[in-house]
């Protein structure tokens, strides 16, 4: 009703209607208390708390993203330095430095003797590390033809590895470049950015896509040979995360072996493509979380991550205090995590003891039907996969957390955050290629620099002598 209607009625009209506002006013007051108190009467009879907030230790959340508190300012502080039993760490010298700088005396200041034949004693010596200026060098390659005087044929010599005439930039420059974008992830314009202000250099970001461009494509003739390590070896961990590709949500997927790492970036996260990877395959173990799409790998056993375990029993602990089969069964992970890590140090047949007595423990404690429907849920799920969480007590070769494929997903996660995605299918798929290539590499012994370098033919400096003529 606008103002001006109201201004039309009669003072026993106004009476009247605000009578009947204030009888709805009432009646909407007594619904609201008898729901208030049907809604209380359901928890009490439910005596089920509220849901705490996800953290990282009840979830896959990042610490990142947990709550930060301020510390109370008479919170004792924390001693830096070595911990008490921790052995020093002291930097080792090394035998043959690059550079020697000899400080000997040539004249007396005081009396102005010679003191160059003068015997010397060594008093002390220090070692420092120095970084060379790394400025770019332009290398300039002249091929010239020369006409033989004795058969008259014209003779050149062609270039050696690494100064083809066709070439603008050295493989050392493209290695760095991909080491900025892919190990750094450094956007365009940072990469730009670092180049000019470190080497001198001035790049366009096509330049830098090109290289990027073509480290990819040499990236991926070197994936047969790790899909085969996977593929033939006897334990696989898997996971998966999200990404970004052209504007779209793909997944970005690894598996991981004792000798190879496989990164791909796929529009799908069913199950199908694990079975694409896995084609022929002869793994024993497959080591994952609870996704279904895991769940369905095609294999004789399978190892659930403990530590998603933890967390999960860590959620209802934090929703029931007083639940006492999630601290049990949370105990009883940890122990089991923790014989693990003692196998070496525990004689045979205590291994086997302790192992026997975690089995029965757990095997006591799924008999028991916890009351509230979270826990009860988790008990229904290690009935299940029962024979699914102890793998590890039984097999050297299989870890009790998926830790080593989210380590291998955490950069993917850094570079989607920092830059936001990838603008191009090609430039997914050649993230993917380096990933396996440098993972697999760092399992062999080489840093991710090494391993880009072995992506690009010989680095031009130092330059070749070359006299072959044609």
């Amino acid at each position: 009703m606008t103002r001006d209607e109201l201004e039309h009625l009669s003072r026993e009209e106004l009476i009247d209607l605000v009578l009947r506002q204030a009888q709805r006013l009432t009646d909407f007051e007594q619904l609201m208390t008898e729901m208030r108190a049907e809604l209380e009467k359901v928890r009490q009879e439910r005596n089920e708390p509220p849901k705490p907030p996800p953290t990282s230790k009840n979830s896959s959340q990042a610490p990142s993203r947990d709550q930060k508190v301020n510390q109370p300012n008479d919170k004792p502080q924390r001693k830096h330095g070595r911990g008490s039993g921790h052995q020093k760490a002291e930097r080792v010298w090394v035998a043959d430095p690059d550079e020697i700088v000899e400080l000997k005396p040539e004249r007396c200041p005081a009396c102005q003797y010679d003191l160059h034949r003068a015997t010397a004693s060594l008093v002390k010596v220090n070692q420092m590390i120095e970084l060379p200026e790394p400025k770019a060098k332009i290398i300039e390659v002249r091929q010239y033809e020369v006409k033989c005087p004795g058969c008259g044929q014209s003779r050149v010599v062609e270039p050696p590895e690494g100064l083809e005439l066709d070439r603008v930039f050295g493989s050392r420059l493209e290695t760095t470049v991909v080491y900025y974008r892919h190990q750094q992830h450094l956007s365009y314009e940072r990469t730009q950015k670092a180049l000019h202000d470190l080497h001198g250099v001035e790049l366009t970001q096509g330049a830098i896509n090109r290289m990027m461009g073509r480290a990819g494509r040499a990236a991926n003739h070197r994936l047969e040979p790790i899909e085969a390590a996977v593929q033939h070896s006897a334990v696989v961990n898997s996971d998966e995360t999200g990404a970004r590709v052209a504007g779209r949500t793909w997944w970005h997927w690894v598996f991981c072996t004792l000798t190879a790492v496989l990164h791909l970036i796929k529009p799908s996260r069913a199950s199908t493509v694990i079975d694409q990877v896995m084609t022929n395959s002869q793994v024993e173990v497959w080591g994952s979380d609870c996704l279904p799409a895991q769940l369905k790998a095609d294999v004789p056993h399978r190892q659930l991550c403990l530590a998603h375990q933890i967390r999960d029993l860590q959620r209802v602990i934090d929703q029931y205090p007083d639940n006492w089969w999630a601290q049990a069964m949370q105990t009883l992970f940890r122990a089991a995590i923790g014989l693990h890590h003692r196998r070496n140090q525990l004689p045979a047949y205590q291994f086997q003891a302790y192992q026997d007595r975690l089995e029965r423990l757990c095997d006591g404690l799924l008999k028991r039907s916890p009351p509230q429907a979270e826990a009860l849920k988790l008990r229904d799920r290690y009935l299940k996969h029962r024979q699914h969480l102890f793998v590890f007590l039984y097999r050297t070769d299989v870890e009790p957390t998926n830790n080593v494929a989210e380590r291998a997903l955490r950069p993917a996660v850094i570079h989607r955050k920092v830059t936001g995605g990838f603008r191009s299918q090609w430039g997914a798929e050649a993230y993917a290629a380096l990933a396996s290539v440098i993972d697999t590499a760092k399992l062999q012994g080489l840093s991710p620099f090494e391993a880009i370098q072995q992506l690009f033919p010989q680095p031009a400096l130092p330059v070749p002598v070359h006299r072959t003529c044609m």
